[in-house]
């Protein structure tokens, strides 16, 4: 199993790691649930809530590039995924004084890029598993929250506080999708996997 896994690179990580996307997930469920049930919470506590789960997201990438350097032609898009969301999550952490204008726009750079980043892990993903269409959705999700508040920088509090609120249900949810798809695909011997295709080939 460890072997197969690691010739399919990507698919391999998820499919061993499925818990990690499961969290990855519901940590983003809950922050976009406690914004709609925590009408106190200000702009300044949801921007720092989401720069720690960019830490974590940007953590687990960063394991995932490691733990596969050697097998994964995409390890460059996790370690770049990884170092811009460690980065972002923690110039949000250390620097309090910035103002939260600029900490959103940061948070906006890193959803545009993730996104892409994303995006792209989803049509590499395609060949080897099925599911990936959820990876591809968090990733649109993603570019599409970045417009939003680039395009709106100047929008009230309130107002940023519940689009952050609807991107992280939605990020969330891609993600716990995708977790329980690829398990799935654990539980039934990789049934859900298709062969990489060098080995159709041969």
């Amino acid at each position: 199993m460890s072997t197969e896994t690691s010739s399919l690179g990507t698919a391999g990580f998820f499919v061993r790691s499925w818990w990690i996307l499961l969290l990855r997930g519901l940590l983003a469920v809950v922050l976009g649930i406690l914004v709609f049930t925590r009408p106190a919470w200000t702009l300044a506590t949801v921007v720092l809530a989401f720069g720690i789960y960019a830490v974590i997201e940007g953590t687990s990438a960063l394991f995932a590039a490691i733990s596969g350097w050697r097998h994964r032609e995409d390890r460059w898009l996790l370690l770049m995924e990884a170092l811009i969301g460690i980065g972002v999550g923690i110039v949000t952490l250390r620097t309090p004084a910035i103002t939260a204008i600029v900490v959103i726009f940061l948070i906006a750079a890193w959803a545009m890029a993730t996104g892409v980043l994303r995006i792209v892990e989803g049509i590499r993903l395609r060949r080897t598993i099925r599911g990936e269409v959820w990876l591809v959705l968090g990733g649109a999700a993603s570019i599409i929250f970045a417009l939003i508040v680039m395009m709106r920088p100047l929008a009230g509090a309130l107002a940023m506080v519940r689009v952050i609120g609807v991107y992280a249900l939605i990020l969330g949810t891609t993600e716990v999708l995708l977790a329980f798809r690829v398990r799935a695909a654990r539980r039934v011997g990789w049934s859900g996997v298709s062969e990489p295709p060098h080995r159709r080939a041969a």
